[in-house]
């Protein structure tokens, strides 16, 4: 039985043993009871997930033709894959889940946000993206790439580069190189005044990154408040801390109108 790869759905299914039995090492650093694989595709992560033991699996995939492929290949499979977008996904468990994948480009950021939907039963991800993703979510302040992905995601998780993978390890190449990170859940996150308003301060903060603070955000906050010297650095300089910090100082109610996310 064979399979065709959809460009649409952005598959490059990993090939490389190498690469597959890295992953599997790093998910077995720290101990988990449920597990959650983002688009298993061909099965190449697939295949050993299943064999871990004492663990309780389940995959996320939409694409029918590599469902179909997998509970044929794998038939301990059935009945264990879910068959939608992982974007439309409601949790897969009730408690904690570790998350997995080899997560399909053109939607991994998007796959990220809905990690952070999940924060309170998702202690980890492992997860591989196109590098310059992987490497937007670790950048630290004072980096050109230090965005709005960085300080959502940090607010609430650590964040590791584990390693490359070179395009050769695909089939189909892709065009760029790709990175492994980790994900784990923080013990404390910065105080901050809500989850909504972060979000929207630092929307708002980057998606005019050029200006300074005072100038992309000066709707949120009174004019007193604007004068605070912080306001005169530009969103790549402020840490997580700093971004939670303001929000307690935002208008009582801020209208979220920012509707694109430009980094």
């Amino acid at each position: 039985m064979q399979y065709t790869l959809k460009k649409s759905l952005g598959q490059h299914f990993l090939k490389d043993e190498q690469f597959c039995r890295q992953i599997v090492a790093a998910l077995q650093e720290h101990p988990f009871a449920q597990l959650v694989e983002v688009g298993p595709g061909g099965g190449a992560l697939t295949k050993y997930l299943i064999e871990l033991p004492g663990i309780d699996f389940k995959a996320v995939e939409l694409d029918t033709e590599k469902v179909t492929w997998l509970e044929h290949t794998y038939p301990s499979l059935k009945g264990r894959i879910i068959h939608e977008s992982i974007l439309d996904t409601r949790p897969p468990f009730e408690g904690a889940f570790t998350v997995v994948g080899n997560f399909p480009y053109n939607i991994s950021s998007q796959i990220l946000f809905k990690v952070l939907d999940w924060k309170e039963q998702v202690p980890e991800v492992i997860g591989m993206f196109q590098k310059e993703v992987a490497q937007r979510v670790v950048s630290q302040p004072g980096n050109k790439v230090y965005g709005i992905l960085s300080v959502l995601v940090q607010a609430y998780y650590n964040v590791e580069y584990l390693f490359d993978v070179p395009p050769e390890a695909f089939n189909p190449p892709p065009k760029v190189m790709s990175g492994v990170i980790r994900l784990v859940r923080r013990n404390e996150v910065p105080a901050m005044r809500s989850g909504r308003d972060f979000f929207i301060l630092v929307k708002a903060a980057f998606n005019q990154r050029r200006k300074t603070l005072r100038n992309a955000t000066r709707s949120l906050f009174l004019p007193d408040v604007l004068q605070d010297p912080i306001f005169e650095k530009r969103a790549e300089q402020l840490q997580v801390s700093d971004f939670a910090a303001l929000t307690f100082k935002m208008q009582g109610k801020v209208k979220d109108d920012i509707t694109t996310i430009n980094e």
